[in-house]
């Protein structure tokens, strides 16, 4: 197995790829952590070493199935996001595709991303579940914890146990994040973004989050750890756990000189018309009034902002009665609207009828805007049945 020895926090650390397994029955759950999938974001590996030592030191019983594994290996020993491609941009089923039927002729991230995949999908196969996924990140601005999620409600249900902001519809501005394709599966999958990428108390919040993580699984009793001490740890930092939109995004262009202004925290209240950014000399202003969200403070990246505004207590519970009733259907009944006969869970809607049929309507639904083919919108559906992982 490839080991690498990292210097973060002012430590040396060994890293490979899995960094831990604990079987348990295959009835039971399985929790799979992966922390590192950015090689500048090392806080989440400090933190399941933690509760690996802590599980192993106290003889914690464990009911369930863990494996922990490492992302990015080549840009964790570089400290660089990435080297050639974005490794948590690459899960598409075009760029699983490439991997599995080619052999060779792969950049150094997207040989990492077949390692990752062979052991995820080998996971899925041995294992019976259900399965959590969680994914352990950090932020180049200063930060309050935070979840991001497709828009399922078996994510909705499961981040509900953490008392910290949670951030819907991020798979509509990102192409090709490792749990959205996940998500695509039927599997619970979560993002938890845990703080500053250099801050230590950003170690303590993703430790915090997966022990509470192992609990809201099943997989250890919370019994056996200090449940309020981790609540709290999460609760000090964080807003009201309320739900919140992605609604914009600045897209950085090639060779286009971008600046952030600083100051900017994640979450912070900004209004329409402030100044957020420099690009090419000229003022970045904000096009709406909300909070602005991950603010890109980092060398690399082309994700340079984003607004997000808070989403109504009454419209999650219309949409989720929506769903669970499996209202959706009506949407094919609307002319120009048709089901992809490639895809069952996409709908191709014509531009003129889009116009008229409010993007929150097919939200409300539980369909995601996802691209735009042959001058029509393809509205993904998030809610899906366990399948087969390909």
């Amino acid at each position: 197995m490839r080991e690498i020895i990292i210097e973060s926090f002012n430590q040396k650390i060994r890293v490979q790829r899995v960094l831990a397994t604990i079987k348990g029955d295959k009835a039971s759950p399985s929790i799979i952590v992966i922390a590192g999938m950015h090689g500048n974001e090392t806080a989440g590996i400090h933190a399941v070493k933690r509760v690996l030592k802590k599980i192993e030191t106290q003889q914690l019983r464990f009911s369930g199935n863990l494996y922990i594994l490492s992302g990015n290996l080549n840009a964790l020993e570089k400290n660089m996001r990435f080297e050639d491609t974005d490794l948590n941009r690459l899960w598409t089923h075009k760029n699983i595709a490439h991997i599995t039927s080619s052999s060779n002729g792969f950049n150094a991230d997207e040989n990492e991303q077949i390692e990752m995949y062979t052991l995820i999908k080998g996971i899925l196969e041995n294992d019976k579940g259900p399965f959590y996924f969680i994914d352990l990140h950090t932020t180049s601005s200063a930060t309050i914890p935070f979840i991001t999620i497709s828009d399922s409600l078996n994510n909705r249900k499961f981040s509900a146990n953490f008392s910290v902001p949670i951030v819907l519809g991020i798979e509509e501005y990102l192409d090709g994040p490792l749990l959205t394709y996940i998500n695509e599966f039927g599997h619970v999958a979560l993002g938890f973004e845990g703080g500053q990428h250099n801050e230590t108390k950003s170690i303590d919040n993703c430790e915090a989050f997966v022990w509470l993580s192992l609990i809201a699984s099943n997989c250890i009793s919370p019994k056996q750890i200090d449940v309020k001490n981790y609540t709290k740890i999460l609760a000090s930092h964080s807003l009201q756990k309320d739900f919140y939109e992605i609604d914009y995004k600045y897209q950085i262009s090639e060779n286009e000189l971008f600046t952030m202004k600083e100051g900017y925290q994640n979450f912070d209240t900004i209004s329409r018309n402030d100044v957020l950014a420099v690009s090419n000399m000229h003022e970045v202003k904000a096009s709406m009034n909300g909070r602005i969200f991950m603010p890109l403070y980092q060398s690399q990246g082309d994700d340079g902002f984003f607004i997000i505004t808070k989403i109504s207590k009454f419209w999650l519970s219309l949409s989720a009665l929506a769903r669970k009733l499996k209202l959706h259907h009506l949407l094919r009944v609307l002319p120009g609207i048709r089901q992809d006969v490639t895809d069952r869970h996409t709908l191709i809607v014509n531009l003129k009828t889009a116009k008229f049929l409010a993007t929150e309507i097919f939200h409300l639904f539980g369909y995601r805007k996802q691209v735009i083919k042959d001058r029509k919108l393809h509205f993904t559906k998030r809610d899906r049945k366990v399948s087969k992982f390909y």
